[in-house]
């Protein structure tokens, strides 16, 4: 293992001694726990957000802290849930008195905790709402059960627009859930990662082999095989994105190509280019299109495709909002 660490057992503390550290002005933690991280100075009367998940993901979840996205986060260790007392003690810091919105990734511990956290907060008089990003095609047939990957980006966007604008909790949750409905994600890896604790690849691929439907943890794919071109890949992802959201010719949308953490802007733009002469020959327009790092999983090689389709021009609106964290700025 060949990392810029101190120790594995300090990894995620002495990240977030660094970001606060560099970004005092924007971010602060509270309750003397580095990780309850939120917003330096939160406005009132505006609903809350508050995202959380374990490490290795960024800029997901904490790097949408900021202006006119989320307000706080909590932050597990590497690929492990956030505590429900941290959960807790990030929304008593950053509510303002129109209530608090948890919008975070379809996990089993994150659900367990987040819930626990909206149980205390219920004791304390704050209302509460709660969704989950569930964008990831080739997890689950089930869309109640599907994992949460980039595709959350569009629902953090939405959401944050719309508290920005001083929306009811009941709208802000409305505009998450409009993103939601209309955001599909498949994704495929290159190679492995190593977390820091482990010290050793979370899987195993062959020299010339890649997986196809990995998930952002390791979670397997739905093949592994043959690496393909990017041609190839963009034709299979953008085909399982709309057997599952059916797109006509006329509708727009907005794509996002997110690399897994080691994948070169280079490729990503090729990528890009391959999604785009697809939509283009099928008639679908695209109002905005997004390549980087949104959700990566540790210096694993790979990527993900996500179509978010425009519903109205309100969530355009949404999307177009202006944005400024320490990790995104969108003008």
């Amino acid at each position: 293992m060949k990392k810029i660490i101190n120790a594995p057992e300090q990894y995620t503390d002495d990240m977030l001694n660094g970001i606060y550290a560099a970004h005092p002005d924007m971010v602060k933690y509270t309750e003397n726990d580095l990780r309850c991280y939120c917003i330096a100075q939160k406005k009132q009367g505006k609903v809350a957000i508050i995202t959380g998940g374990g490490t290795g993901h960024l800029p997901l979840f904490l790097g949408y802290v900021g202006e006119n996205l989320l307000d706080g986060c909590g932050v597990g260790g590497v690929f492990q849930s956030p505590c429900a007392e941290q959960i807790y003690n990030v929304a008593k810091e950053v509510e303002s008195g129109a209530g608090i919105l948890f919008l975070y990734g379809n996990y089993t511990g994150d659900i367990m905790n987040f819930d626990m956290a909206s149980e205390l907060l219920e004791m304390d008089d704050i209302k509460t709402a709660s969704i989950v990003g569930a964008d990831d095609v080739l997890s689950n047939k089930d869309v109640a059960v599907r994992r949460g990957v980039a595709g959350i980006f569009f629902m953090y966007k939405c959401a944050g627009a719309r508290a920005a604008r001083m929306g009811t909790l009941e709208e802000v949750l409305a505009a998450a859930k409009k993103a939601k409905d209309n955001t599909r994600t498949v994704g495929f890896a290159l190679t492995p990662c190593i977390i820091p604790e482990i010290g050793r690849s979370n899987f195993t691929l062959a020299d010339g082999e890649m997986a196809f439907g990995m998930g952002i943890h390791g979670e397997p794919g739905v093949w592994n095989g043959p690496v393909k071109t990017a041609d190839e890949l963009a034709g299979e992802s953008v085909d399982k994105i709309l057997s599952d959201m059916p797109l006509g010719a006329g509708e727009e949308v907005c794509v996002l190509i997110n690399g897994l953490g080691a994948t070169s802007q280079e490729e990503l733009y090729i990528l890009s280019g391959s999604v785009h002469k697809l939509l283009n020959k099928k008639g679908i327009r695209i109002h905005r299109t997004f390549v980087g790092e949104y959700a990566t999983s540790m210096e694993m090689a790979g990527a993900s495709v996500s179509i978010c389709r425009m519903a109205d021009e309100e969530m355009k609106q949404w999307i177009d909002m202006p944005v400024h964290t320490p990790f995104y700025t969108q003008v």
